[in-house]
């Protein structure tokens, strides 16, 4: 297998750890995807050391470019350095005993499979020799190459240790099974269902590594399956759980709207990589569990559901420490416009409705279109086939309106400044009532958006409110000042 170790960083690597008569070893990702012929696009390699790894770090950067800056971790016996694209971590083989409500290991130093032991799981565990003499050999205690051969998620040691030492290894199963197309070994599932309550411990920014790994993969509706039947999705995403199941009351049921958000993320996932996309999906429907309500006659309704989980977004992201920001925003706009573009496609099209959706989606009503057509779950493929030719009517009349009236980020013609100058005012209430009318008749088609129509109704609706401008010469030829007799 020695395809793993083809690129001249490892040569350079054997030579030193060769002539300082030290054992060393490429160990974990880039093995197994290397095995996988997987991309590995960030390049981490991870050099395990019979002995200092500092010091072995030191001497191969030294060998390299004696400019290389090394940082050195000496409370964790590691080094680390950046070449040709690479980053390398060097580590010295060690093993780790806990005590009893510890999450801090006692380390010590350790032998190859002392390390190897102390693996999440057996695909990770794989190492290959770098010395001379047995250069390209592969080191596989645990049987790591035969589960990726079997596509299988396994733990080196009785899994109930493994997670208990670590219970964020217990999502991670979960995200490289998700990752690779993997299954989780059947003692390893069980012991993280019964071990579940153990992520409590576990920091938020750990864990949201984690979930953005799964939702970054080609079928993240299969880590969120997995994350629900182990019982940790009701831990760490209560309101994702909330959406699990179906009431039914005089014959008349819903759908799942937990599978439902699932396969709206896998579709959307087709897509599109934008992360955030991702998330708008997988969380659009959050608010229906809080206005859900049985109506005689008509069933099961969700009223308002957008707005209620677009509030919810912002206590979400706090929570799980993703970044209260513009990401934050993005998704809460796009959970709260959701139902729009849907509204729009089950009747007549008025320029109006087209011009206000808009003005409240700006640059993100293409990820908004986007999202809308993934929501269309249904098995009925005529009518599925009915409501994306409905959205392809809307997506026509979004280019046409955005294309005549430049409504996409909407800045108004005429602002408050110009109001304030033209009236001599200061900042006030008519200020807000003379732009809002300007907005309005803007989205409404009864003025272009432009600046001079904009200014003749600044002008009349001034009138109406008892203003008059300082400097009639301001006004548009051949209009005349309010109150002006004639």
């Amino acid at each position: 297998m020695n395809i793993c170790l083809n690129d001249k960083i490892f040569n350079i690597l054997s030579d030193v750890v060769t002539a300082e008569n030290v054992k060393a070893y490429v160990i974990g990702g880039w093995v197994r995807d290397c095995i996988l012929r997987r991309d590995h696009p960030d390049k981490d390699i991870d050099i395990l050391i019979i002995g200092s790894g500092i010091d072995i770090a030191r001497k191969v950067a030294k060998k390299i470019d004696p400019a290389i800056k090394i940082s050195i971790f000496r409370n964790f016996g590691t080094a680390m350095f950046r070449s040709d694209n690479y980053d390398l971590e060097f580590v010295g083989a060690r093993k780790e005993s806990y005590h009893p409500g510890s999450r801090k290991p006692v380390v010590e130093n350790g032998t190859l499979e002392d390390d190897q032991k102390r693996r999440d799981f057996t695909i990770n565990s794989l190492a290959i020799s770098l010395n001379k003499d047995t250069f390209g050999e592969f080191l596989d205690p645990f049987g790591g190459l035969t589960d990726i051969k079997d596509k299988i998620i396994r733990t080196p040691l009785d899994p109930d240790r493994t997670f208990s030492d670590d219970p964020l290894r217990m999502i991670r199963a979960i995200r490289f099974a998700t990752q690779l197309n993997f299954s989780i070994e059947e003692k390893t599932f069980n012991s993280i269902s019964a071990n579940c309550e153990r992520i409590r411990i576990v920091s938020s920014e750990r864990i949201i590594t984690e979930l953005n790994k799964i939702m970054a993969s080609g079928r993240p509706s299969k880590g969120f399956l997995s994350l629900e039947k182990t019982g940790i999705l009701g831990i760490i995403l209560p309101e994702l759980q909330n959406m699990k199941g179906i009431d039914t009351k005089e014959g008349k049921g819903h759908k799942d709207n937990f599978l439902h958000s699932l396969k709206v993320l896998d579709n959307i996932s087709k897509k599109t990589n934008n992360l955030w996309l991702r998330w708008a999906a997988l969380l659009h429907d959050a608010g229906k569990p809080l206005t859900k309500k049985y109506i005689e006659g008509t069933g099961w309704t969700f009223h308002g559901h957008e707005i209620v989980g677009a509030k919810m977004i912002p206590e979400i992201f706090r929570r799980l420490r993703l970044p209260l920001n513009e990401k934050m925003k993005y998704v809460r706009k796009l959970v709260s416009l959701h139902l729009r573009p849907i509204v729009l496609s089950q009747e007549t099209v008025t320029d109006s409705a087209v011009r206000r959706l808009l003005f409240e989606a700006g640059d993100d009503i293409d990820d908004l279109m986007l999202l809308c057509e993934a929501d269309i779950t249904s098995k009925n493929e005529v009518k599925k086939i009915k409501h994306l030719e409905n959205f392809r009517l809307v997506r026509n009349k979004l280019q046409e309106i955005e294309e005549k009236d430049a409504l996409r980020n909407f800045q108004p013609p005429v602002d408050g400044s110009e109001i304030m100058q033209t009236f001599g005012l200061k900042p006030g209430k008519e200020i807000g009532i003379i732009k809002n009318a300007i907005r309005e008749a803007i989205l409404d088609g009864i003025i272009p958006n432009e600046h001079e129509a904009a200014k003749e109704l600044m002008i009349r609706k001034g009138a109406e409110l008892g203003l008059k401008p300082v400097n009639p010469a301001s006004l548009t030829s051949g209009q005349e000042a309010p109150g002006d007799d004639r």
